[in-house]
């Protein structure tokens, strides 16, 4: 509690004097959401280097990633922050939706025993990032319960949040669909794999945390 009022008190000092001197954006997202893949995109555009990898298994991040002092310009402004990409939000992890993936029971449970600790810190996290981008698979449904439930964490506390409607390059893909589930964000679609729609995500990222 206490750590949440200082955070809180922080954030708020800088909204009055209109100033970040060191801005930690956090990525959250469901499991292959793209939220790795992002990172990556603006770590290679920026840094020309990679930040994590990525793997069609769910919960390749199993535990917090931190890539210090990301500097990025956008129409003459210029941003410099810590990327944190978080384990995918999960409200069940069931060590057999692993062996479909051909990985041994071990395995399995070895992973789902990682991914559980890796939800909990994340949520942890919540207390200490400056702004947080919900990255979405903008081809799947947006009302599902792990979206409710990370929209839900975010609304109860005083965050800039950008939604990133991912993976705009696929047909099923339905921007409309997460703006209208959850119309007190701005939502922004890219294709975090192709590069798709990069610059209007910059000028969406310099708008929540300027």
């Amino acid at each position: 509690m206490i750590k949440f009022l200082r955070n809180f008190i922080k954030r708020l000092a800088e909204k009055i004097f209109n100033k970040k001197t060191h801005i930690k954006l956090g990525f959250y997202g469901p499991p292959n959401a793209g939220k790795t893949s992002l990172a990556n995109r603006i770590c290679q555009d920026w840094l020309g280097e990679k930040m994590g990898s990525v793997s069609k298994v769910p919960h390749e991040t199993r535990e917090i990633k931190v890539k210090e002092k990301v500097h990025i310009k956008h129409k003459r402004k210029e941003l410099t922050f810590n990327l944190i990409d978080t384990p995918g939000i999960a409200t069940k992890i069931d060590y057999e939706d692993f062996m479909k993936f051909k990985l041994s029971k071990k395995k399995s449970k070895e992973r789902a025993k990682e991914a559980t600790k890796g939800v909990i810190e994340s949520i942890r996290w919540l207390d200490e990032v400056d702004a947080v981008l919900v990255v979405l698979d903008s081809s799947l449904n947006p009302y599902s319960q792990v979206n409710i439930t990370i929209i839900g964490n975010l609304a109860a506390r005083d965050i800039p949040v950008l939604i990133v409607a991912n993976k705009i390059d696929l047909k099923k893909s339905k921007i409309k669909k997460i703006e209208e589930a959850f119309p007190q964000y701005e939502v922004v679609g890219v294709s975090a794999l192709k590069g798709n729609n990069v610059e209007d995500f910059y000028e969406s990222l310099f708008r929540i945390v300027k």
